[in-house]
């Protein structure tokens, strides 16, 4: 009842077109249950000489164009009635299909916006954990569920009910007797496909939520399909790929199976039934009971009754599966939006950063930070070392606000972080990761990208800061030449080089660099920080690396393990201190004597 409620909301604002294609199923019906009407006025009172049972107005238009008689006399007219109440029936089939149609195409256009909105607007958290696709799943295959059920089986609705009631009606008005026998096993036909619907909805959900894991299957290898090729793992990725897919086939199996033992038991009963209305009415006009018009009339009608009713069995299964794809883009719609304090304000972002006993836990009773407290100039470029799993990169991602701490104060010239407007705080904060996105369009598009009008000049000028201008230079078509799918053309060196020319675009305040000089050389990194460090007086930098070259002109060095803050210094100050930054300064510089000496000997 929750996700039928769902869905009439979906329909909001597309009503008076549904009910214009509703009014029109209505007429249409009306038009095709007097077309049998119509047949029996011409086999019993037309050819035979039954008298003509009609309403008055009927029988007034008949009396003014010459009665019975002159149809007798021309049957053709009669035929030419059939025609053309089924070119009007025509007619509004058309405007039926034509408003239910642009509906569907409305309300589905609305919500995969508002879906895709409630996507973007969700916490970092949720992103990180939910399946992409799954996701992808429930925004296109669910999506086309509903929109399918919308144009097609919610409008069908009014018309079996409509055509229910209507053949009901006139079949009681001709012989009540007849009439039962009709309905003989209806009811059994309508039991079985309630109970079908409570059984199929199930299944459906079963299949959707297998696809959806399919669907993850997929965009994971894809996406990680050098990694597969390096290792060999062809095999092993096939073999599970085999694995969702049987699972997949074997469920969607099981609802087609449920699906043709429905059809062929609906349609079994069904043809009982009509088999019951012919051997009845064969005996009842032979034995003067009905006429022949009227065995007519209900050998139309039984159909016309079983196929409401057995279409409500077909309703009631695609509505069972748009329940399901209803209740499934609802579990995203009910996920809360990143919440943010009402009274967040809009301060500048170029102050002092303090952290004052810091504590942060992704899940309770895990904390990743532990009474973290420091404190960076303005201007300042801060390193940060440590360990995999030591809390550098959340200690990035609460600066950014994409998780809150919880314990501990963090501010920005005075002001609480948490007092900053998120979205304010991003356009700010401009951070380049190790392992950067880029979109499938060409290199100027993904380093303009971050700013509104952005020149060439400043695009080129990035470029320049980031070491990456000549690369591009050197590409047939220059900055105009496409990536490809997440920047496939381009190594891992030049993908971090064209994400830094993105972030600098963004004049951000604070620039973080969460490893991401890491796939370029020793003497790359070099160059890139020389110029950061010319252009950046007023920027605050913050460098995480495992690289002590690249760490060693900060300002400042900070040194985490498990969550703490083990030490803090200059370069200097650090290699002759014992400790972790000493062990591992001694590490990288034996390791690179080491190569030099190899590199002399070879020589």
């Amino acid at each position: 009842m929750k996700n039928m409620k769902l869905l009439m909301s979906f329909m909001k604002g597309s009503r008076l077109l549904y009910l214009g294609s509703i009014l029109c199923v209505w007429i249409s019906t009306f038009i095709t249950m007097a077309s049998p009407l119509i047949v029996r006025f011409t086999v019993d009172s037309v050819i035979g000489n039954e008298p003509a049972d009609l309403p008055a107005w009927v029988a007034g238009l008949l009396r003014s164009t010459g009665g019975v008689d002159n149809l007798k006399r021309n049957i053709w007219i009669c035929g030419l009635v059939l025609l053309g109440i089924n070119l009007i029936n025509g007619l509004f089939i058309f405007f039926r299909g034509k408003w239910s149609a642009k509906a569907s195409e409305s309300i589905a256009k609305s919500l995969r916006d508002r879906l895709y909105g409630h996507l973007q607007s969700l916490d970092y958290d949720y992103h990180v954990k939910a399946e992409t696709g799954d996701l992808i799943q429930r925004c296109t295959s669910d999506m086309e569920t509903i929109r399918r059920f919308l144009a097609v089986q919610l409008v069908d609705v009014g018309r079996a009910v409509f055509m229910l009631v209507m053949a009901l009606s006139i079949m009681l008005s001709m012989n009540v007797r007849m009439t039962i026998v009709s309905l003989a096993v209806a009811p059994l036909l309508f039991l079985f496909s309630f109970i079908f619907f409570r059984m199929v909805q199930k299944a459906f959900l079963q299949a959707d939520e297998s696809e959806g894991r399919l669907s993850n299957t997929i965009q994971e290898n894809l996406n990680g399909v050098r990694v597969v090729r390096a290792f060999g793992r062809q095999g092993y990725e096939n073999d599970k790929f085999d694995q969702k897919n049987t699972e997949y086939r074997d469920l969607s199996y099981q609802v087609t199976k449920l699906m043709a033992l429905y059809w062929s038991l609906s349609d079994l009963i069904a043809m009982l039934q009509i088999g019951i209305v012919v051997v009845m009415g064969v005996y009842y006009t032979a034995s003067g009971f009905i006429t022949l018009g009227t065995f007519l009339v209900f050998n139309s009608y039984v159909s016309m009754l079983l196929w409401p009713i057995r279409q409500m069995g077909r309703i009631l299964t695609d509505m069972g599966k748009t329940l399901v794809s209803v209740g499934r883009i609802q579990e995203i719609l009910d996920v809360p939006s990143e919440s943010q304090d009402p009274d967040c304000g809009k301060p500048p972002i170029a102050g002092d950063i303090v952290f004052r006993n810091v504590s942060f836990e992704y899940e309770e009773g895990h904390p990743v930070l532990k009474d973290l407290s420091f404190e960076v100039k303005k201007g300042e470029t801060v390193a940060i070392l440590g360990p995999t799993g030591s809390g550098k990169s959340s200690l990035v991602h609460l600066l950014q606000r994409l998780y809150d701490y919880k314990d501990g104060s963090v501010t920005i010239g005075g002001v609480e972080l948490r007092k900053i407007d998120k979205k304010w705080l991003r356009q700010k904060v401009g951070i380049v990761l190790q392992e950067p996105f880029l979109f499938s369009r060409t290199i100027k598009e993904n380093i303009g990208i971050a700013k509104r009008n952005v020149s060439e000049m400043e695009i080129i000028e990035a470029s320049r800061i980031a070491s990456v201008h000549k690369v591009i230079e050197e590409f047939d078509n220059g900055y105009e030449t496409f990536v490809g799918e997440k920047g496939v053309t381009l190594s891992g060196g030049q993908k971090q080089r064209v994400a830094i020319a993105r972030t600098l675009i963004q004049d951000s305040d604070i620039l973080i660099f969460d490893d991401s000089l890491s796939a370029v050389d020793t003497e790359t990194d070099a160059a890139i920080r020389k110029e950061l460090k010319k252009r950046s007086k007023n920027v605050t930098t913050f460098i995480i690396s495992h690289r002590i070259a690249t760490l060693s002109e900060a300002d400042r060095i900070l040194v985490l393990d498990d969550g703490r803050l083990i030490q803090s210094g200059t370069h200097e100050e650090l290699i002759h201190h014992p400790g972790l930054y000493q062990r591992i300064w001694s590490i990288q510089n034996s390791l690179e004597k080491d190569l030099q000496d190899n590199g002399q000997l070879v020589g």
